[in-house]
C-alpha cells in the first residue's frame, strides 16, 4: 500500500490550503487505497483573510499546522518530523497558503524563499527519485526549489502568462494545460495540474485531480 504525504498550508483558499483541492486529493488517494500522511509546517500564517469579505484581519493570527488539522480531522504531523524515507510520494494541494505559507511566492515572485521544512522534504524526495504532485499554484514552489538545484522540470499552472513567466524565471519550463488535464515530467517524476488556477466548477477541478492521481499511481507501479 503506497504511503503518500499530503502537505497542507492552512485552511481556506485565501490564506491556506484550498479546501476543495485538498479534499478532492484526499478522496482520490483513498480510492486508490493509499495510506495518507497529512502534514504542515508548525509556523504562523503569513496573515489571516476573512473569507466572507476577502479582506485581511490584521489583529488575528493563526498557526498553519493547527489550521491544517481541520482538513486532516486532527490526524496530522509537523512536516519537520517527516522524511522522504517515510513516503512513496508527496502531494501539494494549492490555495494561497502554498504561495504565502509554504513559500512567499505570492509576495516576492521568482525571488521567493521556501519554508525550510518544505524545502528539505522536497529535496529529499527528488534525491530519492520519488514522485511529487503539485496542484494549482503549488508548482511555483517546486520551480523555486528545483531551479536552485539546477534540476530542469516541466510544470503547469494552467494558462496564466505572468505566473508561467515566473516559473520560467525560476528555471522551470511552463506548459499550458487545461483544468481537466495534467503535465508530467517523466525525468523528475513531477506531476502538476491547474485546478482552481483555471477551474470554475468543482467538477472540473475534480476531473484534473483524479487524472493526476491516476498518473501518480502509474509512476508508483
Amino acid at each position: 500500500m503506497a504511503k503518500v504525504g499530503v502537505v497542507l498550508s492552512g485552511c481556506g483558499v485565501y490564506d491556506g490550503a484550498e479546501i476543495h483541492e485538498a479534499v478532492l486529493t484526499l478522496l482520490a488517494l483513498d480510492r486508490k487505497g493509499a495510506t495518507v500522511i497529512c502534514m504542515a509546517p508548525d509556523i504562523a500564517q503569513a496573515h489571516v483573510i476573512n473569507h466572507q469579505t476577502g479582506e485581511e484581519s490584521p489583529a488575528e493570527t493563526r498557526n498553519v499546522l493547527v489550521e491544517s488539522a481541520r482538513i486532516a480531522r486532527g490526524d496530522i504531523r509537523d512536516i519537520a518530523t517527516v522524511a522522504a524515507a517515510d513516503l512513496d510520494a508527496l502531494v501539494f494541494p494549492g490555495g494561497f497558503g502554498a504561495a504565502k505559507n509554504l513559500c512567499d511566492f505570492a509576495f516576492k515572485g521568482p525571488e521567493c524563499s521556501i519554508e525550510p521544512g518544505v524545502q528539505r522534504l522536497v529535496k529529499e524526495m527528488l534525491a530519492a527519485h520519488k514522485p511529487i504532485v503539485a496542484v494549482c499554484i503549488a508548482p511555483a514552489l517546486l520551480a523555486r526549489v528545483m531551479g536552485a538545484e539546477h534540476v530542469p522540470v516541466k510544470l503547469t499552472i494552467g494558462t496564466d502568462p505572468e505566473t508561467g513567466q515566473a516559473i520560467e524565471a525560476m528555471g522551470g519550463t511552463h506548459i499550458q494545460c487545461p483544468v481537466s488535464e495534467f503535465v508530467v515530467d517523466e525525468e523528475t517524476k513531477v506531476i502538476s495540474t491547474p485546478a482552481y488556477m483555471l477551474g470554475r466548477r468543482i467538477s472540473e477541478v475534480a476531473a484534473g485531480i483524479d487524472k493526476t492521481i491516476d498518473e501518480l499511481f502509474r509512476l508508483l507501479r
